[in-house]
């Protein structure tokens, strides 16, 4: 007979994997405790919501009709995702052109103004709030459009510097191959560095698709009519002040907007891991 092999205690490494998992794995709960909260109430009734029932429920569909069709929340999704678009179009536009002058362009006071660009990601928007308001009503009169809430966020200091990290990889030899063949600076920029940066514009696009689609306070400010409101807006008014709050459907409502950033991040969640893992080599 073979001689059976005594089993041996566990390694200390594999302890600590094992302390490392269960570490892990309560985070994750600890971070998604709100999420599974809020998704276990959205199937209650109006009448358990507010009960320690933490048992799922089967009103969901319910809630949702109520706030959907009672409360306008398709209205205010479709108006939010118009703003989110835009936003994320015109913000990647700008600053792959914002981008490309200040790495391929040479003008005076360049590193001055780059600076200027990333000082300006210090000042919040409730800071410019009461300015911003002057110049959108009184001067340029977009208050209740959707102009109001696009153009003023059409600026990104961040994507200007992640594009421009990002071209600053790429070697000069191609602007200079290009530049021979007689490419002009657009057409560089569609052929050549936009394809070579498509993870970069999809980590930019998740980022401002989520900011677009989150505003808040600047809607509330500038929009005074429900037809072109935004989403969290319409997702306040269904809180009552002073009055019965449908909790269960405020719950499925809330559940229902996180699904279009939600998708945009799973679409696009290998180019936003990609996109961020800038080098320094050429």
């Amino acid at each position: 007979m073979g001689i059976r092999p005594v089993g041996r205690p566990a390694s200390p490494r594999r302890r600590h994997d094992w302390a490392a998992h269960l570490a892990l794995s309560v985070a994750v709960l600890l971070i998604s405790a709100p999420l599974i909260f809020a998704l276990l109430k959205a199937t209650q009734t109006s009448s358990d919501v507010t009960s320690p029932r933490l048992l799922p429920g089967g009103a969901f569909f319910e809630n949702l009709g109520s706030v959907w069709s009672g409360a306008h929340l398709g209205r205010y999704m479709l108006n939010s995702l118009v703003v989110a678009l835009s936003v994320t179009v015109g913000k990647t536009a700008l600053a792959l052109l914002a981008a490309l002058a200040f790495v391929y362009f040479r003008f005076p006071l360049r590193g001055a103004a780059f600076v200027l660009v990333l000082l300006s990601l210090m000042l919040p928007t409730e800071v410019l709030i009461v300015a911003l308001f002057d110049v959108v009503s009184r001067d340029l009169r977009w208050a209740d459009t959707y102009a109001a809430i696009i153009v003023p966020f059409l600026a990104s200091a961040t994507g200007t510097f992640l594009f421009r990290q990002h071209f600053m990889n790429i070697p000069v030899s191609l602007a200079d191959a290009a530049r021979i063949d007689g490419c002009g600076p657009l057409r560089f920029l569609t052929h050549v560095l936009v394809p070579m940066s498509l993870n970069t514009v999809g980590a930019l696009a998740v980022i401002q698709f989520v900011y677009g689609w989150d505003q808040y306070l600047w809607p509330l400010v500038i929009m005074q009519h429900d037809d072109r409101q935004v989403v969290q807006v319409g997702l306040r008014r269904l809180i009552e002040v002073g009055g019965q709050t449908d909790w269960g459907a405020v719950m499925a409502g809330a559940i229902v907007t996180m699904l279009p950033p939600l998708l945009m991040f799973t679409l696009l969640q290998e180019q936003f891991s990609k996109g961020f893992a800038l080098t320094e080599d050429k």
